[in-house]
């Protein structure tokens, strides 16, 4: 497996990992619920886990970065606005 792959599903991952606890934390707040927020983590948590799985090992390497750099940027507006 290329370096590169390795290198972009980790900063992927990295990304996800935050997003994912981001949105648990909005929905949790929205809705007090701790039903909502499980299935709201578990879905983000399937999506990812996906997305990083065809990073590692099919998707060309300007469509990987572009998904890394997109993570990346949703990541930092919603901290920054959190």
């Amino acid at each position: 497996m290329e370096a590169w792959r390795i290198f972009a599903t980790a900063l992927f991952v990295a990304a996800g990992v935050t997003l994912v606890l981001l949105t648990m934390a909005t929905v949790r707040e929205r809705t007090h619920s701790g039903g909502q927020t499980a299935v709201a983590g578990a879905i983000g948590l399937a999506a990812m886990l996906i997305i990083g799985v065809l990073l590692a090992t099919t998707l060309p390497a300007a469509v990987s970065w572009a998904i890394v750099i997109v993570a990346g940027v949703v990541v930092t507006t919603m901290v920054l606005t959190s």
